[in-house]
């Protein structure tokens, strides 16, 4: 009877070990389908923000920039640089969706995917957000950019608190010359 414990236990290390063994890094990745011709779209109209922009909303006002980074590949977004609230927020291709990673100053990094194909006027909502200390902990889950004309745009962020969305805060953004 020892012996069969034994052999079966020594089967499942063998098992366990060799499963910890391959490890994440190993496994094939996942692939998703290429970017639609809307979504390429989309995201080149994000590319178009590329500079430096004035920033006026309800008790907020300061600085954003855009950037088109890797190759262009990634738009990145600097709201309110080199102050205690500066936030980053970078949009890509994922397949056939726009994403915008928010790396809030909250400490939380909400995930949004914006599906539509609208140039004019992009929603991005909640896909996932990573570390929330809680299911009830506030995070930004939503926002749209509203394109006006090539100087103007109008951000209208929604924060989701103890699961309920709060009316959106809008913030113009025009283009400094």
């Amino acid at each position: 009877m020892k012996c069969c414990i034994a052999i079966v236990l020594a089967g499942l290390g063998v098992g366990v070990l060799g499963g910890c063994a391959g490890g994440r890094g190993h496994s094939e990745p996942v692939v998703v389908s290429a970017p639609t011709p809307q979504q390429e779209a989309v995201f080149n109209q994000l590319k178009t923000l590329d500079g430096k922009w004035a920033a006026k909303g309800k008790g907020m006002e300061g600085q954003i920039v855009f950037n088109v980074s890797s190759n262009g590949t990634v738009v990145r977004e600097v709201m309110f640089p080199g102050t205690p609230h500066e936030m980053t927020n970078l949009y890509h291709l994922d397949g056939p969706s726009v994403m915008m990673t928010h790396y809030c100053a909250m400490g939380n990094q909400p995930h949004l995917r914006s599906t539509g194909a609208s140039t004019k006027e992009i929603g991005f909502h909640t896909d996932s957000v990573s570390n929330l200390t809680s299911a009830d902990e506030m995070y930004m889950g939503d926002m749209t950019l509203a394109f006006v004309d090539k100087d103007h745009v109008t951000e209208s962020w929604s924060n989701t608190d103890h699961g309920k969305k709060a009316a959106p805060m809008a913030m113009e953004l025009t283009r400094m010359k």
